[in-house]
């Protein structure tokens, strides 16, 4: 376990964020402000919740549609500068760690499939569609520097996300994912007791 030294001045910060905390957020462990929060009253806060600062929550319910959700686990951690943008649902596990400067989204403007009904470029993109897919984050998962996390997106279980990683697809449980975009590289083999090379979909080699 690290242990972390703090000079004088950081104590006092945190003792400051942390007061805040009391009087905003009760269940969370301490929240660092800057805080830039929209749709506060979608949040399912989970208790012991860290965050680091400049974090952004944007929950945003849509006209005629269910209201959205952002749930965060027991004992979550963001760092610093965190954005998750919420128009559908956000689900974040217990003792899930996530580094700074990452973005999650279950939302992106507009639709870039190949179909009928893609969005065209003469369209200004804040008046295309918004299409959603529910992002679900497992439990005690490192996601890593810089990481995106698309619409859509399940990551199984204890993973772990290299950074600056694209995640556009599903990581299953006890995986290592890295690269743009992310693709599986290594499981957790509990007869080993050793993270392994897989193939792309999480089988692993034969030996």
């Amino acid at each position: 376990m690290l242990v972390k030294e703090y000079s004088v001045r950081k104590i006092v910060n945190l003792i400051i964020h942390k007061i805040y905390t009391i009087l905003t957020c009760r269940s969370a462990r301490v929240i660092r402000y800057p805080l830039v929060l929209s749709g506060g009253k979608y949040i399912k806060w989970g208790k012991r919740l860290t965050m680091g600062r400049g974090c952004r929550l944007d929950v945003i319910r849509r006209v005629g549609q269910a209201p959205p959700v952002l749930k965060f686990g027991y004992e979550v951690q963001l760092n610093d500068y965190v954005h998750i943008c919420a128009l559908d649902r956000v689900e974040i596990g217990d003792f899930t760690l996530i580094a700074s400067h990452v973005y999650i989204s279950d939302n992106s403007h507009g639709c870039y499939k190949g179909l009928s009904h893609d969005s065209s470029p003469m369209t200004k993109p804040l008046e295309r569609p918004y299409p959603t897919s529910p992002v679900i984050i497992g439990e005690k998962v490192w996601i890593g520097e810089g990481v995106i996390v698309m619409p859509g997106v399940s990551i199984g279980n204890g993973c772990v996300i290299g950074a600056h990683s694209i995640v556009n697809t599903n990581v299953p449980d006890n995986c290592i994912a890295a690269g743009a975009p992310a693709k599986v590289i290594k499981r957790y083999n509990f007869e080993s007791n050793k993270w392994e090379r897989t193939n792309p979909d999480g089988t692993f080699f034969e030996k």
